[in-house]
């Protein structure tokens, strides 16, 4: 029987904290005790977990230590202030920005993909972007057996990537446009409402911006591919949730369109829905709630030899954030690890 865990969440008020205590709930994990963290704005504020009523409390020293396993969805300065809190303790920290992402010695996991490099961790495992956890769960199985030589990805992203305010401005904006009013910006440099932007996180001086080269570079740890060929183009849209993604990959072995279906069709966490002359292919609102990354489209790439391209849509809240930490928290049981 498995050890049932002292577990924290930090930003448990915040849009993947409210989807990972309800996940905690569907998936029956084996909690012992909870402990809610947010900002100082929600301290005393009571959320009802498994019946439950648990009150938000602020980040401490003592609170991580007296922890087994820490889920931090913040900040990158919030998680930072969580792992100077580790100290001597085994407490694991799984953490959802990018503080740690990069960091050599810190596992990045998608447990699908490379559940194997969590044996190697100390206390932080760090979870990918959201845009591209469903990405390297559709290349993996097209990898292991054509090799890639090059991606080119578009992403299409949902407001609820950037947090509560951005889903709260959406809807604000829409009403507003159809009311005819005087439409107000203040999470995004632009009007999100019936508009595309494609400007996610600050541009770098190469032209893509942060969010792109974040795929660039988790990607190649994640499949444990140091030179890629990765080009990323992220837009944000005016969708609730729900991330999609049009990609195209060449690789080095010629390709055989059928049996790359049913690559994709065995991979664990992948739904095929590709029936395109039925009106059958992944759109956001149907991966909403859903734990699958939902994979169609799939066709021959007719501008390049030994290519596919296909389209993708994720729950950018549940397999992009909160599913895959629980996740990684199941596979540290499974095995034993802490």
């Amino acid at each position: 029987m498995t050890k049932r865990k002292n577990i924290a969440v930090v930003g448990a008020t915040g849009a993947v904290g409210t989807v990972f205590l309800k996940m905690l709930e569907e998936r029956n994990f084996p909690v012992d005790d909870l402990r809610l963290c947010a900002s100082e704005r929600s301290l005393g504020k009571r959320i009802k977990v498994n019946g439950v009523d648990i009150e938000i409390e602020l980040l401490t020293s003592k609170l991580v230590e007296e922890a087994d396993m820490v889920f931090v969805s913040a900040s990158s300065d919030i998680s930072h202030l969580a792992a100077s809190m580790l100290g001597e303790s085994d407490t694991i920290l799984i953490d959802d920005s990018s503080a740690f992402r990069m960091n050599s010695e810190v596992p990045l996991v998608v447990p699908e993909v490379n559940a194997g490099t969590l044996d190697q961790v100390k206390n932080i495992v760090a979870i990918p972007n959201c845009s591209t956890t469903p990405l390297v769960m559709a290349l993996k199985p097209l990898h292991d057996h054509y090799l890639i030589k090059r991606v080119i990805v578009d992403t299409y992203q949902s407001v609820s990537g950037t947090g509560s305010a951005a889903l709260e401005e959406l809807k604000t904006q829409t009403k507003q446009f159809l009311d005819n009013d005087f439409i107000q910006t203040n999470v995004y440099p632009h009007q999100i409402a019936f508009n595309v932007m494609p400007h996610i996180e600050p541009f770098l001086p190469n032209g893509y911006t942060r969010e792109e080269m974040k795929m660039l570079n988790e990607t190649r740890k994640i499949l444990n591919l140091p030179d890629l060929n990765l080009s990323a183009t992220c837009a944000r849209v005016p969708v609730m949730i729900g991330h999609s993604e049009a990609v195209h990959v060449e690789f080095h072995n010629s390709v055989d369109l059928e049996r790359s279906i049913d690559l994709l069709h065995d991979f664990p966490g992948i739904r095929v829905v590709d029936d395109p002359t039925s009106g059958l292919y992944p759109m956001p609102i149907d991966s909403e709630g859903e734990d699958d990354v939902l994979v169609g489209r799939i066709r021959s790439d007719i501008s390049c030899d030994n290519s596919i391209a296909f389209w993708l849509a994720s729950d950018n809240l549940r397999k992009g954030a909160a599913l895959n930490a629980i996740q990684i928290a199941e596979e540290i049981l499974r095995r034993k690890i802490r």
